[in-house]
């Protein structure tokens, strides 16, 4: 399996992240680092240095992270992508979020906008949160559509219809753990018509842990949930899941297939 959305970077797993990560390495292949601000950074590229091959960096500025400096946070990131483009798998976590703070909207507007550029520009999939703002972030995308473009919407939890739509632009919906919570009824729903092809897994750690996780520290070992979540609601084997959603994210962040390979 493969993890197209972790932050251990994080203070969560400051006690044992080491043994998390081992746990993670027992079940997944990889597992995508997807930054959060420019002080977020370094972080994350140490972390996958520390853990070459597993561990793969991603650069970008999420939108709740979207401050008064935020153009100079984006020169600054532009930069370190002008030097060492690819140290990169993507641009992300970029997009919107309407849930916390509706004030800044014009500028998380342009700070995706500048990101989804890059993503043109450097040839790199892109990440995208968006979080009460669909139609907006899918208008904005739909926009800039580019042949070069491409990327994943993560934590989905649309319809299968948005997810059709997602699909058409070369983009993928990152699959995690509120899969798994019963009430959940439209993803859950949503899944038995979206094709695998069009599905990534993820788990967001440390958030959003699934049944029977919820409510507790989310890590990228309970990925196989997620799994055989979406096997039991397709009525398929879980190996048919793993395999098509693994080259899914292998096609997406281009990192060679002998690395999934055995």
């Amino acid at each position: 399996m493969i993890d197209t959305h972790a932050h251990l970077y994080l203070h969560e797993f400051d006690n044992d992240r080491a043994a998390m990560i081992e746990r993670a390495r027992q079940k997944l292949k990889a597992i995508i680092l997807p930054n959060i601000d420019l002080e977020t950074l370094e972080q994350v590229e140490n972390l996958a240095r520390e853990y070459p091959g597993f561990l793969w960096p991603t650069i970008g500025l999420h939108p709740c992270s979207v401050k008064e400096n935020f153009r100079q946070e984006l020169q600054k990131m532009e930069k370190r992508l002008v030097e060492h483009s690819k140290r990169y798998v993507a641009i992300g976590e970029a997009g919107l979020d309407l849930y916390w703070d509706k004030t800044n909207l014009q500028w998380q507007i342009e700070a995706l906008e500048q990101q989804i550029d890059w993503a043109i520009a450097y040839q790199l999939p892109i990440i995208l949160h968006t979080r009460e703002a669909f139609s907006l972030t899918y208008q904005i995308v739909q926009q800039k559509s580019h042949p070069r473009l491409k990327g994943i919407f993560h934590c989905f939890n649309g319809t299968a219809q948005e997810a059709e739509k997602i699909f058409e632009l070369q983009f993928w919906v990152g699959i995690g753990g509120t899969l798994t919570y019963p009430k959940n009824i439209i993803l859950r729903e949503a899944i038995k018509a979206i094709p695998l092809e069009a599905i990534v897994l993820e788990t967001d750690a440390p958030y959003l842990a699934p049944v029977p996780y919820r409510g507790k520290r989310n890590e990228s070992s309970y990925i196989e949930k997620v799994a055989l979540e979406i096997a039991k609601l397709k009525n398929m084997e879980v190996e048919k899941v793993i395999e098509v959603t693994s080259l899914n994210a292998q096609k997406l962040f281009g990192v060679p297939l002998s690395f999934f390979a055995n």
